[in-house]
């Protein structure tokens, strides 16, 4: 089922993986502002393991003669570790107190919501639906721009 999707894996792997580098540069270039706002570090750890999760779930998705039934189980297991990091962002960024710098739920709720369409995704292949790829691609895009977003809040916003 997956094999259509094979150039959309490569891209969206290599894409990933660059921009999760672009974050550890941007993490070095501020890493005393961030480690001294509490909820950052955790933050920047879940934008990155979401990039990562698109990295392993892509490539596992390349995986010639792999079974769906077990794809869908790798892209839920390995969004349960990417899943652990957003819960750990949000529930830190809701016990930071810094009211100047916009909603503290909106900035807590994303990491979180950017995993769904992974959890639906792996859900429908395992189910052995093809919808789960669609899903899976939703959940890529939302990754995407959330972590563009990180990685200008890294880099710009931090030092406002």
């Amino acid at each position: 089922m997956t094999e259509a999707w094979n150039d959309f894996f490569v891209a969206t792997a290599g894409a990933a993986a660059a921009l999760a580098g672009l974050i550890i540069v941007a993490m070095s270039v501020n890493i005393a502002k961030i480690i001294e706002i509490p909820s950052m570090p955790a933050r920047a750890a879940a934008t990155i393991s979401s990039l990562v999760l698109i990295v392993v779930v892509a490539a596992a998705g390349l995986i010639p003669g792999q079974v769906d039934a077990l794809y869908g189980v790798e892209v839920l297991l390995l969004t349960a570790l990417a899943l652990w990091f957003a819960i750990d962002a949000a529930v830190r960024i809701l016990r930071h107190q810094d009211a100047e710098h916009g909603p503290r739920a909106l900035k807590a709720a994303v990491p979180v919501l950017q995993m769904i369409p992974f959890v639906i995704g792996g859900v429908l292949l395992l189910l052995g639906s093809s919808v789960g790829l669609g899903w899976l691609a939703a959940g890529f895009i939302l990754v995407f721009i959330g972590s563009v977003v990180g990685a200008w809040v890294l880099l710009v916003e931090i030092l406002r």
